[in-house]
């Protein structure tokens, strides 16, 4: 073989070896998004389970708010319908609702004594913290992939096999992001 066809023989095994590596990237970064969502799902299903212990507490000392217990219900229901992307808008929903209901509870300091709803609220504030958590994981492995996507020389590989990027997980509104704020003090 001429020194030609040996260049071309290691230009081609060269190209070939950064094809297979960049390829081999995306996949592990495409597992560690779904993996990370797979996180995030879990833990919104956790604070899903509890509204209605939650909603229940509440109710057995406000039998007149049936109005902003139904809208939690109601929330709750149609997120477990939605699909991943639509997820960040419908969470924006369930966060409101979920400080009405705080909100409400304001008001009932007998409720707030109640060794079930305080034990509730302690469950929902670690949820709400696992969910923040959750959700920075994710979006940190949705930048690796999408900047290892817009990377040279990655960026021709992912073309090459029509690699999509991944998706934020936004709120419309940061306040709607941040955990309900959680009043365990004795009311005034």
């Amino acid at each position: 073989m001429s020194l030609t066809g040996w260049i071309l023989l290691s230009l081609a095994l060269l190209l070939a070896g950064a094809l297979i590596y960049y390829y081999n990237r995306f996949v592990q970064a495409s597992h560690e998004v779904k993996a990370a969502w797979s996180d995030i799902a879990v833990q919104l299903k956790r604070r899903h389970d509890l509204l209605p212990k939650l909603v229940e507490a509440v109710r057995a000392y406000t039998a007149y708010e049936q109005a902003t217990l139904l809208a939690v219900t109601r929330s709750r229901d149609l997120l477990e319908s939605l699909t991943p992307g639509e997820v960040a808008e419908g969470e924006t929903g369930v966060t409101r609702e979920v400080r009405t209901l705080l909100a409400l509870a304001e008001a009932y300091p007998e409720l707030k004594a109640s060794d079930r709803f305080l034990q509730l609220m302690q469950v929902l504030s670690d949820v709400e913290q696992h969910i923040q958590y959750a959700r920075r994981y994710y979006n940190g492995c949705v930048r690796e992939l999408n900047v290892l996507r817009e990377s040279v020389p990655a960026n021709l590989v992912a073309a090459l096999f029509r690699i999509p990027g991944a998706v934020y997980f936004e709120l419309p509104l940061a306040s709607e992001g941040q955990s309900p704020a959680l009043d365990f003090g004795a009311s005034s």
